[in-house]
């Protein structure tokens, strides 16, 4: 699944406000189409998560090789135990540094919406990562 980053993520980076090796990443799931302007977590109109499992992403690594920064990220299942959505869109931010900036999203292409016991997996990129930098 492609990618999309945010444009603060680019300064954000250069300012320091992400720690990609350490902080903890987590998804937000929208049925509202996030901006490249978009900035922070509040731009974004989540739906209700309380019956969702966790939202917390694993990084499996953040690594720089000859030059090229690269972030993988563990697949995260998620799994509804009542009804859960329509969401379309899955927004990856930082829940560590304030105010919870954006980093990346992706668009499913149709509306998804979870029922009891319905699991829905996010895939991440195990060979390119969410992203690589050069």
């Amino acid at each position: 699944m492609a990618y999309n980053k945010f444009n603060a993520f680019v300064a954000d980076i250069c300012n320091k406000v992400h720690n990609l090796g350490s902080d903890q990443l987590k998804i937000a799931l929208t049925n509202s189409a996030p901006v490249a302007t978009n900035s922070v977590l509040a731009n974004i109109t989540e739906i209700s998560y309380t019956n969702l499992s966790t939202r917390n992403i694993v990084t499996t690594s953040s690594t720089q090789s000859s030059g090229t920064y690269k972030l993988i990220l563990t697949n995260l299942t998620l799994t509804a135990s009542g009804a859960v959505g329509p969401f379309r869109y899955i927004v990856v931010y930082n829940s560590t540094a304030s105010g919870g900036p954006l980093i990346a999203w992706t668009d499913y292409g149709a509306s998804i919406s979870l029922q009891n016991g319905d699991t829905f997996t996010v895939n991440f990129d195990q060979t390119n990562g969410l992203f690589s930098e050069t």
